[in-house]
């Protein structure tokens, strides 16, 4: 958790006219690092790559609700399912969740390694054998689970559909026909929760390490993603 601490020093606990006071602006140094140990919230284990505020705006938990993105050139309203899990059951349950996209898909890698919480940079691969891809998600299973500078998207323009597994590990999953999501996450005992909130929606800090960022890299040199 080094690199969250030094983060939340420089940005989070400071004060200015443009960033109102955080649950994070008082702690002692003891106080923000027992809370940054903190992993688990009842059944629900947090991954390395965030933690909640302090004062726990939202308790994280395992659950998944039905939402609607609104395409602001289009107006299309497509069908939204955001979801969150455990971090024991999170790589297998992304996994599964790829497999209604069909056996060939594209994928983007999403990073904010040196955007320093400004956006994020895309790197786009079309065209990619889905057991190839999972082969290789598996091989980075740590980085993914564990970095909050990691994003992955993956999706068949063709359907269209899209699986998100965003730096958050917050699950986004877009169709017209999301019934086939439904089902694996309740093959994986992940429950519809329509009042369910999520990390992103209240205050709460990343964490990353150099290492992660090398990983990074490499699973783009994998997937043949060109800068």
């Amino acid at each position: 958790m080094d690199f969250l601490k030094k983060f939340m020093s420089a940005k989070t606990r400071e004060t200015t006219p443009e960033r109102p006071s955080s649950s994070f602006s008082e702690l002692s140094d003891d106080q923000l690092e027992t809370h940054l140990k903190i992993a688990r919230y009842g059944n629900f284990v947090l991954t390395e790559a965030v933690r909640p505020s302090y004062d726990l705006q939202v308790v994280p938990r395992t659950g998944y609700r039905h939402d609607t993105y609104s395409d602001g050139e289009s107006g299309i309203a497509i069908p939204v399912l955001m979801a969150s899990a455990s971090r024991e059951q999170i790589i297998d349950l992304f996994v599964d969740l790829l497999d209604p996209l069909g056996t060939d898909v594209d994928v983007v890698l999403e990073t904010s390694h040196h955007t320093q919480g400004e956006g994020h940079d895309d790197y786009y691969r079309e065209s990619i054998e889905l057991p190839i891809l999972k082969s290789v998600l598996y091989d980075f299973e740590e980085m993914l689970i564990d970095d909050g500078c990691t994003g992955v998207a993956v999706l068949n323009p063709r359907m269209p559909m899209e699986v998100q597994f965003d730096e958050h590990k917050i699950f986004t999953l877009y169709g017209q026909d999301l019934d086939m999501f439904e089902r694996v996450f309740d093959d994986h005992g992940v429950m519809c929760s329509e009042d369910i909130k999520f990390i992103t929606e209240a205050e709460h800090v990343h964490s990353s390490t150099d290492t992660f960022a090398e990983q990074f890299e490499q699973i783009r040199y994998r997937l043949g993603i060109e800068d």
